[in-house]
């Protein structure tokens, strides 16, 4: 592994939401993981040390025999067109200096990996590339697609003075097409209007896109004044922000981002207050996120359609933190011309680090493609022997199990409405989990949302539960058939199936659901084959295995997370523990009847 032959190139995002770090070997992804997953602070924002740490000793290659370091920013980007945003709008000095305060940590990666690694500035062999921000997720949209030829829609809220970037892409190359820069961004549109509606934290929008469904788009005349097309592109009407005069402001917070408000008095008149978080949800919240996401789709789309008409390609990436708006995701073949999506695992900030990579090893050293991203696998792995020490060291009763015996003896405990965690071999990548890091449940119980929601993540009633289904039975349950690996599209769900697996339908009878393959994950493919054999449904209810924090990443926090929780059952590799079992230790079971009380 270790083989100094090899041509290693480490990715790092850092300094934007979801740092993390990636290692690409000889031109194939090997392993990646968020900071957050190390330091249990969600979208955590600065140095990803530990994820370099990790990357490096799992795959055993010494930091000195490193050849690239690619870094997903480059402060030089844009830089004309910075000077000619500074010259008209002047914004205020205290955003001039917040931003040249968070440049020059980003200036100083050099030595911050030195320090990351154990070793001397000077003993640093690797080139350090710095690659545009939007340059790099158009790389982790293209360069790891299976398309030779495609279109690519690189959109966020902002990077490297960029919020959009549209590409043809053919072979290891791309020719950029249309940008928007500062200050007009889509992404932060949707931000502030998260904010707006109660929800405060970075990378609460999906709790929006998940409460939109409920609502009527009576405010999409307001939104269509805030955000309208303009030529193949959007424009902002800045009347209603103040970021382009005061900056958006940020607090770092040890790492994890904190946006303070940036919406006008404008937008409060004409809307109306905004909601405090402590305040109930009402019809009016539910109507506002509707509108919101009605025209956020009708942008994307416009988008699309445009980037189609100047490229005549039938095949295009998704990529960038408003490609994780799934729902939109979900209409692009029905509403575009476009006939196949390909989306990354971590289309967001997180998955710059990979992109990075594969710019510099695509694109830098002129390499030819050779690898396809069919899977999100690539984090942390515990050996059945970690997690047996992890429960022996908990004091917990368990049974060790032959693969078809877990298996069987799991879905014999969803069949019970029974809770389980599903610890499996290596972590997801991005923000979801996909099979290895989840909860799982019966979809057919229509108390099971519920159950979940108020009883073990502690969460919003409106939000909605991931649909695993088998890949080969798609198109027998949901209106549209295609590939969804990464719990990236949202599709209807067939009319006459809805009443059948009603823990899984959202309000609108939709489901953001995941494709479950054989090939690249064999064990959770097997557990819902059992499942469908018993039942006729090809389908398991799927959730993050966590509570309020970043996903579990080791046995002792997953442990952690079912002890205080009202999870039923944990399955630690082939390590089964049941919470019924007569021998389960008393003290565990009144932790949970007590927070179950309050």
């Amino acid at each position: 592994m270790g083989n100094s032959r090899c041509v290693h190139i480490l990715g790092i995002n850092a300094y934007h939401g979801d740092a993390a770090a990636a290692l690409v070997r000889d031109g194939e992804l090997v392993c990646a993981v968020e900071e957050e997953r190390f330091n249990r602070v969600k979208h955590w924002a600065g140095f990803p040390a530990e994820s370099i740490r990790w990357c490096l000793g799992s795959q055993g290659v010494d930091a000195r025999d490193l050849a690239h370091v690619a870094v997903s920013f480059n402060p030089r980007a844009n830089l004309l067109k910075r000077l000619a945003f500074v010259a008209v709008h002047r914004p205020s000095f205290k955003a001039i200096i917040d931003r040249v305060s968070r440049q020059g940590k980003a200036l100083g990666i050099d030595s911050q990996f030195a320090e990351a690694v154990g070793i001397p500035r000077g003993e640093v062999k690797a080139r350090f590339h710095r690659v545009e921000h939007h340059q790099t997720h158009v790389a982790a949209g293209f360069l790891m697609s299976p398309f030779e030829e495609a279109a690519v829609l690189s959109i966020d809220g902002m990077g490297d003075f960029t919020s959009v970037l549209t590409a043809m892409g053919r072979g290891t190359s791309w020719v950029d097409l249309d940008r928007v820069y500062f200050p007009h961004s889509l992404g932060f549109l949707y931000t502030a209007m998260t904010m707006y509606l109660g929800f405060p934290y970075y990378g609460d929008e999906y709790k929006v896109m998940g409460l939109a469904p409920y609502g009527e788009p009576e405010f999409v005349d307001f939104f269509r004044r805030v955000i309208r097309p303009k030529g193949r592109t959007f424009e902002l009407n800045l009347d209603y922000f103040t970021h382009h005069r005061r900056g958006i402001r940020m607090a770092w917070n040890d790492g994890a981002p904190v946006v303070e408000v940036f919406h006008s008095k404008r937008l409060e008149r004409e809307l109306g207050p905004p909601r405090n978080s402590r305040e109930e949800l009402t019809q009016r919240h539910e109507n506002i996120a509707k509108s919101l996401q009605v025209v956020t789709e009708e942008i994307i789309l416009h988008l699309l359609r445009c980037l189609h008409d100047r490229t005549r390609c039938r095949n295009v990436c998704l990529t960038g933190g408003v490609a994780m708006n799934s729902v939109a995701n979900g209409k692009v073949t029905t509403h575009t011309p476009f006939e196949q999506v390909y989306l990354p695992a971590g289309a967001a900030d997180n998955g710059t680090s990979f992109g990075a990579a594969f710019y510099v090893w695509n694109r830098a050293l002129g390499m030819p493609r050779r690898f396809v991203q069919d899977h999100a696998y690539w984090g942390c792995a515990s050996g059945d022997a970690d997690c047996l020490r992890a429960i022996r060291e908990a004091g917990l009763p368990c049974e060790t199990m032959p693969e078809p015996q877990l298996i069987a003896s799991t879905v014999g405990q969803l069949l019970n409405g029974k809770v389980v965690g599903w610890f499996q071999g290596p972590m997801e990548f991005g923000a979801r989990a996909l099979g290895n890091r989840s909860l799982l449940a019966d979809p057919r119980r229509t108390d099971m949302r519920d159950i979940i929601n108020l009883r073990i993540k502690f969460r919003e009633k409106f939000r909605p539960f991931a649909p695993s289904i088998l890949e080969e039975h798609v198109g027998e349950w949901f209106e549209i058939d295609e590939a969804t690996p990464y719990m990236e599209k949202v599709f209807p769900i067939r009319r006459e199936k809805q009443s059948i697996i009603p823990a899984v339908t959202h309000v609108d009878g939709s489901g953001r659901l995941q494709t479950v393959s054989r090939k690249t994950n064999p064990l959770y493919h097997a557990l819902i084959s059992e499942f469908h054999r018993r039942t006729g449904v090809p389908i398991i209810l799927n959730t993050s295995l966590n509570e309020n924090e970043p996903i579990v990443r080791t046995p002792p926090e997953a442990i952690s997370c079912f002890l205080r929780t009202d999870m039923d059952v944990l399955v630690l590799g082939r390590h089964l523990i049941d919470r019924n079992r007569s021998d389960f230790p008393e003290q565990f079971r009144k932790r949970v009847e007590e927070r179950g009380r309050g």
